[in-house]
């Protein structure tokens, strides 16, 4: 369980497969690790819906939540019960943005995706590898 004062960075990206646009939704904490990827069809505030809630049965709920501009993000965390604590912003999203670079290269590594069970495989094996191999810089003098 993780602590409640930690920030949460919301963003999603999308990936074809087979010519048809899916989204692959990410979570990252502020310290860089990556908490949990759920690929969706749509980008509607249903599928937003569905990704917080995952989230918050899974850690404790965070201080605070950093996302895009998209609509559907602040609407999910409306219904929630936590608009508050969604701060958007020009920059305040980068954490989760830079994490998708590694996702690319390995997704053109493979030369496209061909199905949504590989998606989601490949982005959860891409996660725990990350994690695994990431040394933060705050965490040495």
């Amino acid at each position: 369980m993780r602590s409640s004062h930690w920030r949460w960075h919301l963003d999603e990206i999308f990936v074809r497969i087979n010519g048809e646009r899916h989204y692959l939704w990410r979570a990252v904490v502020h310290e860089g690790e990556v908490l949990e990827s759920y690929v969706t069809m749509s980008r509607d505030t249903e599928a937003a819906l569905k990704f917080p809630i995952k989230m918050l049965r899974r850690y404790a709920r965070s201080e605070t939540t950093a996302t895009d501009w998209l609509r559907s993000c602040g609407a999910a965390l409306k219904e929630i019960g936590a608009p508050a604590l969604q701060e958007s912003g020009r920059w305040l999203n980068k954490r989760a943005e830079n994490r998708h670079l590694a996702f690319r290269r390995g997704e053109r590594a493979m030369q496209r995706l061909r199905r949504m069970r590989r998606l989601q495989l490949f982005a959860a094996v891409c996660v725990s590898v990350f994690n695994h191999f990431n040394s933060e810089r705050s965490f040495y003098s």
